[in-house]
């Protein structure tokens, strides 16, 4: 097979379901239901999974293996993004029908900033081979920080990234319908909506920080690499509307992503000496995944279940400024 017809296959399926998502999906307004998100997930899902699938007949079972394991830890390591995005959501109280436009344009974002860090991480490292011992020692202390703010909770106002945006950018103090900037006395002023933009790409940026090393501990093959970043960004707006209003019970999720990392970092630093057999990291990952889901659903199985739309920001909005 020509070198060029994977890539081919798939920038064609990329370019065909983002352009159904921008020309039909985006047409719908408000929230997707846990039951459209669901759905969906379950589309992003098939296609990944069944892109592995033609990895494995056009490349072998080592290359599929790999493959899965990095498309299983950018998949995961989206449930983390999941939690961020409600946040920020929450604090720029973003109405409800605009959430889907934020996220569609957060998605191309983590793209690009992925092949970009992605292309980056795999060039420094055929250039400076010693560069894979920070790679390691960064998903190690990621983990570490990832596991105690599990602990800590998340909060709005100690966020570099929305103090950074608040800093920044001159700001309207209520949402123009769907617009980013306005004018106002004059001047012309960013809308929290812009602001949330801003946030979400800053945050795209701080995630390909963490995830781009942790598939390059499995694989520094660029196909492999971007094509399973690729297909498990593309489900991570659906993602999004099917958890966001069920993250009070992944108590224990943080936990399971920080051990994936340590994992990895592990990995990456003893490479040199032992090669870690790649299905065998799949395995792992995959039973760190599951066991952390399965222990946080256990141990809130009283919790009701979320209703069908996430929360309304706004209102969460008021309780973060009442505190």
């Amino acid at each position: 097979m020509s070198d060029w017809l994977p890539w081919l296959l798939f920038v064609l399926i990329l370019g065909t379901f983002l352009a159904i998502d921008l020309f039909f999906v985006q047409r719908r307004e408000g929230p997707l239901s846990i039951r459209a998100a669901a759905g969906w997930v379950a589309v992003w899902v098939s296609l990944g999974i069944g892109f592995g699938a033609f990895v494995l007949w056009s490349r072998g079972g080592e290359a599929a293996a790999a493959y899965l394991t990095g498309y299983l830890i950018e998949y995961s390591l989206s449930a983390d993004n999941v939690f961020v995005f409600a946040m920020l959501f929450a604090y720029f109280g973003v109405p409800a029908e605009h959430q889907r436009r934020l996220l569609f344009w957060g998605v191309l974002g983590a793209i690009f900033f992925r092949a970009v860090f992605i292309l980056g991480g795999i060039l420094l490292i055929h250039v400076f081979e010693p560069a894979i011992f920070i790679f390691g020692a960064i998903l190690i202390v990621t983990g570490i920080r990832m596991a105690r703010a599990a602990d800590e909770g998340m909060d709005p106002e100690g966020n570099a990234i929305i103090r950074l945006a608040r800093r920044w950018l001159p700001m309207s103090n209520r949402y123009h319908g769907r617009a980013f900037i306005t004018r106002q006395d004059g001047r012309w002023l960013a809308t929290p909506m812009l602001a949330a933009l801003v946030a979400i790409e800053l945050s795209d940026i701080v995630f390909a920080l963490d995830s781009v090393p942790a598939i390059l501990a499995i694989t520094t093959d660029p196909f492999i690499v971007l094509t399973s970043n690729g297909f498990a960004i593309l489900g991570l707006r659906s993602l999004y509307f099917l958890l966001a209003g069920m993250l009070g019970r992944f108590v224990y999720l943080r936990y399971g992503l920080a051990a994936i990392l340590i994992l990895a970092g592990a990995k990456m630093l003893a490479s040199p000496w032992y090669e870690f057999p790649t299905v065998l990291s799949l395995v792992i990952i995959a039973l760190i995944l599951a066991g952390s889901i399965v222990a946080s659903l256990i141990a809130t199985r009283r919790q009701p279940l979320a209703e069908a739309t996430p929360p309304d920001p706004r209102q969460m909005r008021e309780e973060l400024d009442s505190d």
